[in-house]
């Protein structure tokens, strides 16, 4: 047999001390605290997830974690069927696969044969075998799933997404970074545009589209229409998607963070429409969008001045644009502004005598700044991270 477990330290004790006759218990108890509490504490195990490579596994072993209360298991490597997991725990919440190269829609269809009420979440992530067929198995069999990760299945087409839509009603997280074919056909079948076919995830809290270029503002009107619930929403490195699009997400009352990450289309147009709407955002993302500039910084003072992280990278802003956003931004906790080669002292100072409740702050190849400005920024009361990669002082400096 070669089956290997891996958990947390206490976990793995509890495991080995269950197997130890009374007088025995009694013995590794006098060795240490930790030893005894392993010993006398078979709860311990309950809730913790077990680690498994599945390759030539007694299948003996699942009832065994099944009674342990082991409710969560990831598999690391698979080589043998999928189905002795599901048939011996049928009480599984949590499978992750990811990363599980070589798992096919034919051993997925062989696991799932019937209703598994109580798995919650199914991770999938770099499973690149898996397509469409897979989706229709997970959508008749797994009605009360709730997350469900498909980042990497680039296999995954729009007829996936209307599977999905159709059968897992209950979704509330949902991942499709890097589903290259997936267009805004598949985001309207989440989203409830094809009710005929399909009623939709409308439940969706969490959906990340990192990556999927086909997507286009369309997907952007879907989403706003039919996921009303949704609080987190990735786009980053959306290509397809620009400034107009952000006019339908700008009355999203639910969504608190934003992530339009490498979104090369979107400018300080886009940022003027998202502080013009309705958004109670905690956060934004616009790092790498080149077209973001002073007067975004203008805007989300005007309009989304509750942000409480705000990421800035790579963008076009000056001292000039912090000056006209710091004395409304009150709330903001962590500040991203790496690469942001125009930042001076000037603009730290500002930073420093407006943001007091600043807890983190990137100044990652922030090139222009120096000792003097840095002497401000680490006087702010709440600060706990602050990134300096590619500072350097210059020779005076060193000399003081």
């Amino acid at each position: 047999m070669e089956t290997h477990i891996s958990c947390l330290f206490p976990e793995i004790l509890a495991m080995i001390f269950s197997y130890l006759d009374v007088r025995d218990k009694g013995r590794v108890a006098q060795v240490c605290i930790a030893w005894r509490d392993a010993s006398y504490h078979k709860s311990v195990w309950r809730g913790v997830e077990a680690k498994l490579h599945l390759r030539r596994a007694n299948p003996s072993l699942f009832p065994s974690l099944q009674a342990r209360g082991i409710r969560r298991v990831q598999i690391l490597s698979l080589r043998r069927s999928l189905s002795y997991v599901i048939q011996g725990m049928p009480n599984i919440e949590s499978l992750n696969l990811s990363g599980c190269y070589n798992l096919t829609d034919n051993g997925l269809g062989h696991a799932f044969v019937q209703e598994i009420p109580s798995l919650r979440v199914l991770n999938l992530s770099l499973c690149k075998q898996i397509t469409d067929s897979s989706l229709g198995r997970i959508a008749q069999y797994l009605k009360n799933l709730e997350v469900l990760e498909l980042g990497g299945c680039s296999n995954i087409t729009n007829t996936g997404l209307l599977l999905i839509a159709w059968g897992l009603h209950r979704l509330k997280s949902l991942n499709l970074r890097s589903c290259r074919h997936v267009s805004d056909v598949g985001i309207g079948h989440l989203a409830g545009m094809t009710r005929s076919a399909a009623e939709g995830c409308l439940n969706l809290e969490y959906l990340t589209l990192q990556d999927c270029q086909k997507l286009t503002d369309l997907s952007l009107k879907h989403i706003s229409k039919g996921l009303t619930k949704l609080r987190v929403l990735n786009l980053s490195f959306c290509g397809g998607i620009s400034d107009a699009g952000m006019i339908h997400l700008s009355h999203m009352a639910s969504l608190w963070s934003l992530n339009l990450r490498s979104c090369d289309n979107i400018s300080d147009t886009g940022t003027m429409h998202l502080a013009m709407g309705t958004l109670r955002l905690s956060g934004l993302d616009v790092s790498f969008c080149d077209k973001i500039g002073d007067q975004s910084l203008a805007y989300i003072a005007q309009g989304l001045y509750q942000l409480k992280s705000l990421s800035l990278c790579s963008c076009h802003i000056s001292d000039d644009g912090i000056n006209r956003m710091v004395r409304q931004m009150h709330e903001l906790r962590t500040l991203n502004i790496g690469q942001c080669v125009r930042i001076t002292d000037k603009g730290l100072e500002l930073i420093a005598d407006h943001l007091t409740q600043l807890a983190g702050i990137d100044l990652y190849g922030c090139t222009k700044i120096t000792k003097r400005g840095l002497e401000r920024i680490t006087q702010l009361p709440c600060l706990k991270v602050l990134n300096l990669g590619l500072w350097q002082m210059t020779e005076s400096e060193k000399v003081r």
